[in-house]
């Protein structure tokens, strides 16, 4: 009778990527063979393992950062690549600066995979692995943003030490996000579409299952009042759903429908069917069913179904401005 709740939020691996000379070291030669044959090979792993139907997107070589700092190129020198392009079209000198950037970006994950390895150990000890609920699950897609921030970058030391700033970029984040398009920031499944474990033995009987659901972050909160009986706040209803079915799972849907805006980017989920946009750019329609990896875009082939999901995606982006503005 004695609940506890810890919440644990590593900083990595976003940037600027820093990490221990001898981490890097370790991962360095896992990346010489470029981010194409890399990305071919992680397909083929999502495959056997059964993790997502569809094709492989193509690379969007014409998709570099979302923010473009022309300067801060200059201050990264020649090796820095702000498109993700053929991996063997780019310098020498670009390969070992892009592979290097990958090696410290593993390293930083490696690192903290051994902190959480820690935090399990101490439930272990606890005597509380068994009726102990552990989630992981990463905010956002890969980042293909390339800057300089705080005190700057020095390029004469060492590559992830603490006085540079190095970002993964648009080649390197094509390959995280595989299979999916876009990386963060967009709302096409790169940049919204993200790893969830949950892990709780006394709860949640099979193990190793993979499961379909479409959830949100919303559904975090819910999930744990549920879990812990307590009751939420009618004052302040939450849109969120709990995942105790979806850990049991039945199949249930837990939501009708998704919404999302960010920066501009626009995109609506009903049951299969995803309404997307990039800023600026036309409706998008795909069926994530049959394509999970939107690279069949139906918005010409369902004029009917786009109008009516562009109406309920303006509906809901009324409806939280007006929630905005009753909070000011």
């Amino acid at each position: 009778n004695k609940p506890f709740f810890h919440y644990v939020a590593f900083a990595a691996p976003h940037f600027p990527l820093h990490a221990l000379p001898e981490d890097i070291a370790r991962c360095m030669d896992r990346y010489a063979g470029g981010w194409d044959k890399i990305r071919n090979q992680r397909w083929k792993k999502v495959q056997e393992l059964g993790i997502v139907r569809g094709r492989l997107s193509s690379v969007e070589k014409e998709i570099g950062p979302p923010y473009h700092f022309p300067e801060h190129l200059e201050i990264l020198g020649p090796g820095e690549v702000n498109r993700p392009l053929p991996w063997d079209t780019l310098t020498r000198q670009q390969q070992v600066f892009q592979q290097t950037k990958m090696a410290i970006h593993a390293a930083m994950i490696e690192r903290m995979d051994k902190e959480i390895g820690r935090i399990l150990q101490q439930i272990r000890a606890m005597d509380e692995w068994e009726n102990t609920l552990v989630i992981f699950l990463s905010d956002n897609g890969a980042s293909a943003e390339i800057m300089v921030r705080g005190d700057g970058h020095d390029s004469k030391a060492p590559a992830g030490s603490a006085p540079t700033y190095l970002c993964l970029g648009p080649g390197w984040s094509t390959t995280c996000n595989t299979p999916f398009r876009r990386h963060k920031t967009w709302v096409h499944e790169g940049g919204c579409a993200t790893p969830f474990i949950a892990h709780w033995p006394a709860g949640i009987k099979v193990r190793n299952a993979l499961r379909g659901t479409p959830a949100h972050v919303i559904d975090l909160a819910p999930t744990l009042l549920d879990l812990a009986g307590v009751k939420p706040s009618r004052k302040v209803p939450s849109p969120g759903r709990s995942l105790r079915p979806t850990f049991a799972g039945n199949g249930e849907a837990l939501h009708e429908e998704l919404w999302w805006l960010h920066e501009g980017h626009r995109a609506l989920r009903q049951g299969d069917w995803k309404l997307v946009a990039a800023k600026g750019d036309p409706w998008e329609l795909y069926n994530l069913a049959r394509d999970r990896t939107e690279t069949q875009d139906l918005a010409d082939h369902h004029p009917d179904r786009v109008k009516a999901l562009e109406k309920r995606w303006e509906q809901m982006a009324s409806s939280f401005r007006e929630a905005l503005a009753d909070r000011k």
